[in-house]
C-alpha cells in the first residue's frame, strides 16, 4: 500500500517551531467529570469535590493529562448548575473552597491539570446582580448588566421579539415590579432561571476578567467556556423566525446552519482577546509547560467558523464538534478528518476529538442506532432502541481511531467503562429542563448523566456509600463497573488504558497523518508519524467483509478481537 500526506495549510505563529517543544495542551487528552455523577463522598446520592479527588488516582492510572470539571459553583440547580448564583463559591452540595484548594493540590501533586468551566452567557436569577436588576427602576445601571425591555402592545404584554428558548418556549419572561404591576421583560436563551448578560456593558466584561483571575490565582490551568459563541447579540434584538438550537435536538437538518441573530457575532472574539492577555499575564516567562488555557463550547455550522476561535490571540482549544456529530460511514470521517486538520491548520491550531460529553447521547448508544440516524437529544423508553452489543463493539472502535489522531482529545467520565445511555429513565426522574419546557417532546440530557458505576456489589454501585443516586442507575451498569473491569484482559477499561499510554509513548498526539492507498473504501487507513520514533499504521474497518492485516507489521493493540490475520467489521487496529 502507498501512503499519500495530507497537507497541511502553512503554520500560523501561534504553532511551535520546529525542535521547540509543544505546549502541554496541543496534544492533550482531557477527561470530563461531571461532579453529581463521579463520586459522592458523603451519602447524599449526589458527587462532590471530595469524592473527584479520592478517585483522582485512577484517572491518573487511567493515563489522561488533565480534568475538566463541570460547573461546581453556588447554583439553585435549575440547569445541574449551568445557573451560577455565586462564581467565586463552591455549592454546598459539591463542598468548599478548600475542598477545591485540596482537589486542585492532589491533582497537581498527581501530574494532573485542571480545567474547570466557566458560564459567561447567563447566571442565575439569584445571582446577586439579578436581585439588584428586579428591585431597580428601568434604564437602572443594574439593569445595564442584563438585557431588560419593554414589551409590545398598548400594554407591553407581548415580548420583545419572538426568540424562542433552546430549552423550548419563549425566551423571554416577564417581570413583577416592586409595586406589583407587570414590568420590563428579560432575556433567556435557555432557561427561564437563566438571564443574558449583556456583553456590550463594560462592567460585565470587567467582571469575567476578575473572575478569571480569582480561579487563576487559586491554581486552575484553564476554562472551558460554556456555549462560547453566544455572549453578543445583534443590538436591536430583530426577529428571527427559527428556534435556537445547539447540542442537537432539532427537528431538521439545517438547525446549525442557520445562525442567528444570538449566535456568532463577530464581538465576541473581542472579549475573548481580553481573556487571553488574562491568561498569558500569567505565564510571563512564556513557558509551553505553564500555559493556562481556553476551550470553546461552540456548536457552529462549519469547522472554518469554529476555526476563529482558536486564532493565536484567541483561545487555545475549541471542541470539534463536527468530528462526533459525523456518521459511522468511513468517506464522512475521512471527510471529516481532513477538514478538522487542514482548517486547524490554518490558523496554527490543533483540532481536538470528542465522541461523547455531557450534552449528547453517549457514543456507545448512539453508534448502536443505524448510521446516518439523526443524534436524537436523549432516548426515552418509547423510542427505538439502539442496539447495545453492537453500539459498544463500535464505539470501542471509534475510540481506538479519534486517540490515534494528531491533537487533543476529550474523554467523557464513564466512556472508559463502555457505559451506555440510561435509555429507560422514568420520566418523573428527569430533571433536564429542556424535557419540562418542550413538555416532554424532547427528552433531554439526564439518560447521558446517570451516576457511574465503580463497584458492582455496593450500594450505588460504589457511587456512594449509602445506597443513593440522584438519578436512578440501569441494572447493565453493574457489570460494566470498574472493578469488574480493571486488570481483565479485553475490557473497555483495559483497552482504554492500552490506548493511552501507547498514545503517549508513541508521541501519537503530535504526530503527521498520511492516507494509505488501495483499500476499500469502506476502510480508514491511515500513518500517523510521530516526530522521534516509528510510524504507526491504524486500520478502522466501517465495511463488512475481514480487511487482511499488512504484512511485515506487529500489531499494537486492537478494539475487538482479530480473525485469521484480518480485522473485522467494526475494528480498529494499531500496527507498527
Amino acid at each position: 500500500m502507498t501512503a499519500r500526506t495530507t497537507s497541511p495549510a502553512p503554520a500560523a505563529p501561534d504553532a511551535p517551531s520546529a525542535g521547540a517543544p509543544a505546549p502541554w495542551w496541543r496534544s492533550a487528552v482531557i477527561y470530563q467529570v461531571y461532579p453529581r455523577s463521579f463520586a459522592d463522598s458523603d451519602g447524599d446520592g449526589v458527587g462532590d469535590l471530595p469524592g473527584i479527588t479520592s478517585r483522582l488516582p485512577y484517572l491518573r492510572e487511567l493515563g489522561v493529562d488533565a480534568l475538566w470539571i463541570s460547573p461546581f459553583y453556588r447554583s439553585p440547580m435549575a440547569d445541574a448548575g449551568y445557573d451560577v448564583a455565586d462564581y467565586r463559591d463552591i455549592d454546598p452540595v459539591f463542598g468548599t473552597l478548600d475542598d477545591a484548594d485540596a482537589l486542585l493540590a492532589r491533582a497537581h501533586e498527581l501530574g494532573l491539570r485542571v480545567i474547570i468551566d466557566l458560564v459567561p452567557n447567563h447566571t442565575s436569577d439569584e445571582h446577586v446582580w439579578f436581585r439588584e436588576a428586579l428591585a431597580a427602576a428601568p434604564g437602572s445601571p443594574a439593569r445595564e448588566r442584563y438585557v431588560f425591555r419593554d414589551g409590545k402592545g398598548p400594554d407591553g404584554a407581548e415580548p420583545p421579539n419572538n426568540w424562542r428558548s433552546v430549552f423550548g418556549g419563549p425566551a423571554w419572561t416577564r417581570t413583577t415590579d416592586p409595586d406589583g404591576r407587570p414590568g420590563q421583560w428579560y432575556l433567556h436563551l435557555f432557561d427561564s432561571r437563566q438571564p443574558d448578560l449583556n456583553w456590550r456593558n463594560p462592567e460585565v466584561v470587567e467582571e469575567f476578567e476578575s473572575i478569571l483571575r480569582f480561579w487563576l490565582d487559586r491554581g486552575v490551568d484553564g476554562f472551558r467556556v460554556d456555549v462560547a459563541h453566544s455572549l453578543i447579540k445583534v443590538a436591536d434584538l430583530p426577529d428571527w423566525d427559527e428556534r435556537a438550537v445547539m447540542a442537537g435536538g432539532a427537528d431538521d437538518e439545517s438547525a446549525h446552519t442557520n445562525l442567528g441573530p444570538m449566535w456568532d457575532q463577530e464581538e465576541v472574539h473581542e472579549i475573548y482577546r481580553g481573556w487571553r492577555q488574562v491568561l498569558d499575564s500569567y505565564n510571563p516567562g512564556g513557558d509551553p509547560a505553564d500555559d493556562r488555557i481556553l476551550c470553546a463550547e461552540a456548536w457552529l455550522p462549519s469547522i472554518s467558523r469554529t476555526m476563529r476561535f482558536v486564532r493565536s490571540d484567541e483561545m487555545h482549544q475549541a471542541f470539534n464538534f463536527h468530528f462526533l456529530d459525523t456518521a459511522w460511514r468511513a468517506e464522512d470521517l475521512r471527510a471529516v478528518v481532513d477538514e478538522s486538520l487542514g482548517e486547524a491548520a490554518k490558523v496554527g491550531a490543533p483540532t481536538t476529538w470528542v465522541l461523547s460529553n455531557h450534552d449528547v447521547v453517549r457514543h456507545a448508544s448512539r453508534l448502536g442506532l443505524p448510521p446516518g440516524t439523526r443524534r436524537p437529544n436523549g432516548i426515552a423508553a418509547e423510542d427505538p432502541q439502539p442496539n447495545p452489543v453492537l453500539g459498544l463493539h463500535r464505539a470501542r472502535a471509534a475510540t481506538a481511531l479519534m486517540l490515534a489522531l494528531p491533537g487533543s482529545a476529550y474523554l467523557y467520565n464513564g466512556e472508559e467503562l463502555g457505559l451506555p445511555d440510561h435509555t429507560a429513565l422514568p420520566h418523573s426522574v428527569r430533571q433536564d429542563p429542556a424535557f419540562a419546557r418542550t413538555r416532554g417532546e424532547e427528552t433531554g440530557r439526564d439518560g447521558c448523566r446517570v451516576p457511574l458505576p465503580w463497584v458492582a456489589g455496593a450500594p450505588a454501585y460504589g457511587f456512594s456509600d449509602a445506597d443513593l443516586s440522584w438519578l436512578p442507575q440501569p441494572q447493565v451498569y453493574g457489570p460494566l463497573a470498574a472493578d469488574r473491569q480493571l486488570g481483565v484482559p479485553g475490557s473497555t477499561l483495559e483497552l482504554y488504558r492500552t490506548l493511552l499510554r501507547l498514545r503517549r509513548e508513541l508521541g501519537l498526539g503530535t504526530g503527521t497523518l498520511s492516507w494509505l492507498d488501495g483499500y476499500d473504501p469502506s476502510v480508514l487507513a491511515l500513518t500517523i508519524t510521530p516526530a522521534e520514533g516509528r510510524p504507526v499504521t491504524v486500520l478502522a474497518n466501517l465495511g463488512d467483509d475481514p480487511v487482511a492485516l499488512p504484512e511485515g507489521l506487529e500489531v499494537l493493540v486492537s478494539s475487538g478481537r482479530l480473525e485469521d490475520g484480518a480485522v473485522p467489521s467494526d475494528v480498529t487496529v494499531w500496527l507498527a
